[in-house]
């Protein structure tokens, strides 16, 4: 048999731990979106100060996907958005 090396078994052991540690705390998704009509909208479009009347036209919208230029499964509140991931509990607190 073969033996690993110290340092390639640590450098491993530190990819695993990085893994779990950013996939659990990491943020979900976040899409700027017309409210009204769900359509993806450039990011600028979420900022405050764009469009006509100097507010911002969309809203971020959290989690889910895009299809055909539309979002769906996910909500514009984003502690409604569970976050999961390798050692995480899926509660979608923290």
């Amino acid at each position: 048999m073969r033996r690993l090396r110290s340092s390639t078994v640590v450098l491993g052991g530190m990819g695993v731990l990085a893994a779990t540690i950013t996939s659990c705390g990491s943020e979900p998704d976040k899409r700027c979106v017309d409210p009204v009509t769900r359509d993806k909208l450039p990011s600028y479009e979420c900022d405050s100060g764009s469009g006509s009347s100097g507010t911002a036209r969309g809203q971020y919208y959290y989690g889910g996907s895009v299809s055909d230029g539309k979002v769906s499964g996910g909500s514009f509140d984003k502690s409604a958005v569970e976050r999961g991931g390798f050692g995480c509990s899926g509660s979608g607190g923290g």
